[in-house]
């Protein structure tokens, strides 16, 4: 939680995303990257009032998050909690980006169903297939501060501003936005065979990629994965390519930086 008078000058300066122009009620993707433009920290923003933000973190502690963020306030207005844990659990469908606080839970619209957050021991994880299936990456332990925004389809997700001035890492996203030149990518896949989330994904020998996300369903398992494009090349819907431990993969969605 971030929560002050100074709260949104802050986050925008800090976080990747527009955040001044984030309505109270509304939530966004956004990210907090490093000098080098890597995710350390990726999560959904939700403006809860004028001088409220809520982040739910998309993979990292947040107590780690909160300490690293602190150091950052010097004499700014605004204070910078980690909340006791929480669960999820899927809810009803709610517009897009919609923001919903009943005082028991904090409800965030995806469109197709919502995203509840709440104090309660039960949770569930039905919300996970389709935001998977979306694009929307989670980045487990291994992989914070190693992948760059392009690589997790950040634009797409309007979680990353080219054109809102300075925040850490805003000069790697501009030069990979106007220049290119990134070479792996955000892909929705099935898997042949259990894998784990922060895996490396390697063929030949070599480092290819590594996996996000994993869900297993009534039709097989599926994952959100990061792919070197030389090798998402070979790997058409229908036409699933072998990875080193006999892992086939064939790819069902891709999407760009």
């Amino acid at each position: 939680m971030i929560e002050g008078p100074d709260a949104t000058t802050f986050a925008h300066a800090q976080f990747s995303s527009a955040v001044s122009p984030l309505a109270t009620g509304q939530w966004q993707f956004s990210a907090w990257l490093d000098p080098q433009g890597r995710v350390r920290a990726l999560f959904q923003l939700a403006r809860l009032a004028d001088e409220r933000y809520l982040l739910l973190l998309r993979g990292g502690i947040a107590t780690t998050l909160a300490d690293a963020l602190r150091r950052f306030v010097f004499r700014s207005k605004l204070g910078v909690t980690a909340l006791p844990p929480r669960m999820l659990a899927t809810g009803p469908a709610l517009p897009l980006h919609t923001v919903v606080d009943d005082g028991e839970a904090v409800s965030l619209g995806c469109d197709t169903h919502s995203l509840r957050i709440i104090a309660s021991a039960v949770g569930d994880d039905a919300w996970r297939l389709p935001q998977l299936r979306a694009g929307w990456p989670w980045l487990p332990t291994p992989l914070l501060g190693e992948l760059l925004p392009s690589a997790l389809s950040l634009q797409r997700l309007h979680a990353v501003a080219v054109d809102k001035g300075c925040y850490p890492g805003q000069e790697i996203v501009a030069r990979l936005h106007f220049r290119g030149g990134h070479k792996r990518h955000l892909h929705c896949v099935r898997l042949s065979q259990a894998v784990s989330a922060g895996d490396t994904l390697r063929r030949d020998g070599r480092d290819v990629g590594c996996v996000l996300d994993v869900v297993t369903t009534g039709d097989g398992i599926e994952a959100l994965v990061v792919l070197s494009d030389d090798v998402a090349a070979q790997a058409t819907t229908g036409h699933a390519q072998t990875f080193d431990d006999d892992l086939a993969i064939e790819i069902l969605a891709s999407w760009p930086a």
